[in-house]
């Protein structure tokens, strides 16, 4: 028997080394070629596109159109099947790939109609922007079928790649959109709702001004104490559930002048806060081309794969960054019966050549929804047609901090404060990107005569802006940093509460003298400064308490150094505990709420001035049906380590902030299919920061890209992201750069020694 044991067991070994080496084959099948030579009708003149050991794009080519061509083919080789889920997000198309699951999110995106207004805008360009974005294409599909074997997603899902189009491109900017400008209508939809159940005061008491603003004049928005609302509660009725808080898709930048730094240019530091997935969103490249005016041109960032351009980076006179504008760039019309409305015929393909039909009702406002039994239609600068352009390759060539901003208000890309800076010494900040000149911004619904429908269609040229500050520093983290008076005029459209905002313009206070260094070590900023009133709350709560002896949690607070530290269970048993009196107190806002389909996840950046307002005045009806305050407070606390024990157990050692809040960097397939994370995730990191800190880091939601650049000393400027630069689990690029980002090394922006190089030659060189 154990003979006949060890034999099976040995044929189970061999068995499983051969379908690992078959898998291993199947996929090495699709590998991209990173050295050779290719052919192609496009090309006017022979490029070249290299890597260094990192993977970092390095092109070479003699115009910018041929400079696009290459850079899509380095992205259809390295991350197609990540531009193709991009472009079907935002088209509403994933139902083809992944079957009717997908059918509830293509009909939510549907609602937007992007795939239409991209080929609108397409069939208006000009023709140098129009071939631009063909040449991009035919590289994208050229450097895709190169390796003659579809990507292991395909084979997984039994699909075939469609082609790239050039309106594809479009989509991808939209997805953008879709990412850091949804919260917006959402925010305003739930706004609605409540004034609908509870009315305008509970409008007023959740949008109450915060004492967390740091405007980059130093304005105030300040409102007398709003009252606080009486709240009837049905303890019987209302089930407490956890309000998990919306991702804030934001950022943080700054930059000081050159008067702060040794070199004399100004620097610009940037890190882009967005989900983490495998792929990275980013891709590192460098654009080497020349200008039909003989210009030599080289750009060094990141781009979006699906898009040819640089996101972020610097030519060598300017840099520039972004962070999330979060203006108000939507508004909901609410209908009334006169108004026109038309149903437009929509079909969703799936799989097997089967489809899904139903309608869309759109009105002269915007795509209309039904909820609070009336009907709004979505007015939403995404749906204007100067919404997307290609007018960000123009920093390309920009010289100056003033050419740069003259560029800036026509630029079709999500509002966004733009950071720049020049090797002169000069820094600007000002929102770059659509924005719509209509002129009364609103939180709740307007009737259809305030629409301000012809304004909606007109990008806004008149926009603030701040260029070299007497202090010389600037700031922005997602909050508000216009003026009051500005403010007015452009709206909220689901600011940060201005906590991590006001850290970092702390830190630049506090020093005159600026080097790469510097800015690195206030990226990785994790003072827990926002929950320090929080943990003097909790500790006095323990102290007060008479039932349970609190001694562990008490030793652990004492201790908890007042950072989000990996070591810290304190640091983790206070950011729980505030969780839990938000789930509390506001308890009956979200039961109500979700009867309507709604949630509070939408507005708790808000919250905080209301929440501390209730906690000094103590309102009986607020209480949550407890018999006091400190009653609510403590089960809080006990609240919160019941959701630790359920996730991490009940041994607080396990409760390590670095453990509970592990940095964990997934593919999209093994979410869905665990048995797949070790060959397709990121290693676990411990987590190093959190919300409302400079350093902001989530499971897998923090900076997705840190740069830091002075023009003119590029040699010293950094580019650390977050994941690897190829898609295919056996590229040696897969992983490359992601141990340096965990851990907050420095990576050069600038490529190294090239290590792999491809030509790339027009056909009419003779293609063997």
């Amino acid at each position: 028997m154990l003979k006949w044991f060890k034999i099976l067991f040995s044929i189970g070994i061999l068995a499983g080394l051969a379908m690992t080496a078959a898998v291993y084959g199947v996929l090495s099948l699709s590998l991209p070629a990173l050295d050779g030579r290719g052919y192609s009708g496009t090309l006017d003149a022979p490029s070249q596109l290299s890597r260094d050991q990192l993977g970092h794009a390095i092109i070479r080519a003699q115009s910018r159109a041929d400079a696009a061509y290459v850079m899509g083919y380095a992205h259809g080789q390295d991350r197609y099947f990540q531009m193709d889920l991009l472009r079907r997000n935002a088209a509403g198309e994933l139902s083809e790939l992944f079957g009717e699951a997908a059918l509830s999110l293509d009909k939510a995106m549907r609602f937007h109609q992007f795939r239409q207004r991209s080929e609108k805008i397409i069939a208006a360009m000009n023709e140098q922007e129009r071939q631009l974005l063909e040449s991009y294409a035919d590289g994208v599909n050229e450097g895709r079928a190169q390796s003659g074997m579809p990507s292991f997603e395909y084979l997984l899902l039994g699909a075939d790649a469609r082609p790239w189009q050039p309106a594809d491109s479009l989509l991808v900017i939209f997805s953008m959109y879709l990412d850091l400008q949804a919260a917006t209508y959402k925010r305003d939809k739930t706004l609605i709702h409540i004034a609908e159940l509870f009315g305008q005061d509970m409008v007023d008491f959740i949008l109450q001004p915060s004492s967390y603003q740091a405007a980059l004049d130093g304005s105030k928005i300040t409102a007398a104490e709003v009252n606080i609302p009486d709240l009837a509660f049905d303890r019987k009725e209302v089930a407490y559930r956890q309000i998990a808080p919306s991702l804030l898709y934001g950022s943080n930048n700054w930059a000081v002048m050159g008067s702060l730094t040794s070199t004399g240019a100004a620097m610009v530091s940037d890190d882009m806060h967005l989900g983490l997935d495998v792929p990275s969103i980013w891709y590192r490249v460098q654009l080497n081309y020349d200008t039909k005016s003989g210009e030599d041109v080289q750009v060094t960032g990141v781009s979006l794969p699906g898009v040819p351009a640089v996101v972020v980076g610097s030519n060598d006179h300017i840099a520039w960054g972004f962070t999330n504008g979060y203006l108000d760039t939507a508004d909901w019309v609410e209908l009334t019966h006169s108004d026109p409305i038309s149903k437009v015929p929509q079909t969703i393909l799936l799989p097997n050549a089967q489809s899904h039909n139903y309608e869309l009702m759109m009105s002269q406002f915007g795509p209309v929804k039904s909820f609070n039994g009336k009907q709004y239609a979505l007015q939403w600068v995404a749906h204007q047609p100067y919404a997307v352009n290609l007018n960000l390759l123009q920093f390309e060539t920009a010289k100056s901090v003033d050419q740069a901003l003259s560029i800036a208000s026509n630029v079709g890309i999500p509002v966004q404060n733009l950071m720049v800076v020049d090797g002169q010494g000069n820094a600007a900040w000002q929102p770059t990107g659509a924005l719509p000149s209509r002129v009364f911004p609103n939180d709740l619904a307007v009737a259809p005569a305030r629409a301000e429908a012809e304004l909606w269609r007109v990008n806004e040229q008149n926009r603030p802006r701040v260029v070299n500050p007497e202090n010389g520093k600037l700031w922005t983290a997602n909050s508000r940093v216009m003026s009051a008076m500005d403010h007015r005029r452009f709206g909220d459209g689901g600011y940060a509460l201005g906590a991590r905002a006001q850290q970092i313009r702390d830190r630049l206070f506090a020093q005159q003298q600026f080097a790469e260094a510097d800015f690195n070590a206030l990226q990785l900023d994790n003072e827990a400064r926002f929950l320090m009133p929080w943990h003097t709350l909790l500790t006095a709560t323990l102290e007060r308490a008479q039932a349970q002896d609190h001694a562990q949690a008490l030793s652990h607070l004492k201790a908890w150094q007042g950072c989000a530290c990996s070591d810290s269970i304190g640091y983790t048993l206070v950011k729980y505990f505030r969780a839990s009196v938000i789930d509390l107190v506001f308890a009956q806002l979200e039961h109500s709420l979700q009867k309507e389909k709604e949630t509070l996840s939408h507005l708790t950046r808000y919250l905080e001035p209301a929440l501390w307002q209730l906690i000094e005045k103590q309102p009986e009806s607020w209480r949550s049906g407890y018999d006091s305050w400190q009653a609510l407070l403590e089960d809080a606390h006990n609240q919160s380590k019941q959701n630790l024990t359920q996730k991490h157990g009940s041994n607080m050692i396990d409760w390590q902030w670095g453990k509970v809040n592990a940095l964990t960097v997934q593919h999209p397939f093994s979410k869905q299919m665990p048995v797949l994370s070790r060959f397709l995730d990121m290693p676990t990191a411990p987590g190093f920061g959190d919300s409302y800190m400079p350093a902001v880091q989530k499971r897998s939601f923090g900076a997705s890209q840190r740069f830091i650049a002075q023009p003119g000393h590029l040699h010293k400027a950094v580019m650390t992201v977050a994941g690897g630069q190829s898609g295919h689990p056996l590229s040696p690029y897969y992983r490359s750069g992601f141990t340096a980002y965990a851990q907050g090394q420095l990576t050069p922006l600038l490529p190294g020694g090239v290590v792999h190089t491809i030509e790339l030659l027009p056909a009419s060189h003779g293609q063997p």
